[in-house]
């Protein structure tokens, strides 16, 4: 049998990623022909029909179990149909993130978006010094980023991009139009990084993530492992970190909340302390997923520690 070429195979997989491209933008087309009320429903009904059967649903209950040990069965499985919910939401809303955020503080009218804690974004805009912002993955995260680049704060936004090229693809387009600098989270992306701290720029990137080779953390009355970069950056600059998150409201509004820099623990020598640092984070992370479960990921591994680690995390 002869065997494809190289150069075969390589026009095959550009032909392939072109098509899912168009199939990707022709979704994304319909979905804002609907709007981003009716997108978000529709995206809603389908991972509310279809996540029940993928194997991330049983990593969303046992989740839920772990940290609400005496919650009722029947709650479980409302809590994760409400993550769901929510994740559908995200995708249906993706195609409209620029007319989502319409926070404008001289309007007498109320918009889709409202800001709690706009002062701190014009105060980190205006300070003169690189600074640090940390989120996770609440009800619409890509919004406080949107809010940056309409309110002139020279921000990287650190992403991790979709294993699906086309969708990767097409995301980044429509992160382009709408935010300001975009960071992929790939090997080399901490010179990049440290390059936007350096020239006095931010920082944002979400945390609340399984992170392999990081350190370990109490989340939810359970040890987990976390990036420790933004704790490893806070130390090296001694910047101002904050965080932001986003609440999903009644009426297919949203609410960013920005919290003012936090008090990070400092080594004896007055160092930022990274683990402590991350432990703080966590901890805010914490305390708004725990405020709204509902609107949070819980379909990701989060609790993978590895035995060197168990029973070393203590609680926050």
């Amino acid at each position: 049998m002869v065997q494809p070429s190289k150069r075969s195979r390589s026009i095959a997989s550009r032909l392939s990623e072109t098509v899912m491209v168009g199939l990707v933008r022709g979704v994304f087309g319909l979905a804002r022909a609907l709007g981003p009320e009716r997108s978000g429903a529709v995206g809603a009904a389908l991972t509310r029909t279809i996540g029940p059967l993928l194997p991330a649903h049983k990593t969303a209950t046992a989740n839920i179990r772990a940290v609400y040990p005496d919650m009722p069965e029947a709650d479980v499985k409302a809590l994760a149909l409400s993550a769901w919910d929510n994740l559908g939401r995200v995708g249906g809303e993706y195609p409209h993130l620029g007319r989502l955020f319409d926070y404008d503080p001289d309007s007498p009218v109320p918009g889709r978006t409202e800001v709690d804690g706009i002062e701190h974004f014009l105060a980190l805009r205006d300070d003169g010094r690189p600074g640090i912002i940390f989120s996770a993955h609440l009800a619409n995260w890509e919004l406080p980023a949107i809010c940056a680049a309409r309110f002139g704060l020279d921000a990287t936004a650190v992403f991790r991009a979709p294993n699906d090229p086309a969708v990767a693809r097409v995301l980044h387009e429509i992160r382009s139009e709408t935010m300001g600098g975009l960071e992929a989270a790939r090997q080399g992306a901490a010179f990049a990084m440290q390059g936007a701290l350096e020239k006095g720029g931010h920082l944002g990137m979400l945390i609340d993530q399984h992170f392999t080779r990081g350190v370990p953390v109490n989340f939810m009355g359970r040890p987990a492992m976390v990036n420790p970069i933004l704790g490893k950056f806070a130390r090296r600059f001694d910047c101002p970190v904050h965080g932001v998150r986003v609440i999903r409201l009644p009426g297919h509004r949203f609410r960013l909340q920005l919290t003012p820099a936090l008090n990070l623990p400092r080594d004896p020598d007055g160092q930022i302390n990274v683990q402590g640092a991350m432990q703080v984070m966590t901890s805010v992370v914490e305390s708004w997923v725990r405020e709204h479960p509902e609107q949070w990921l819980w379909m990701h591994r989060r609790w993978r520690v590895p035995a060197t680690v168990q029973g070393k995390v203590s609680s926050p």
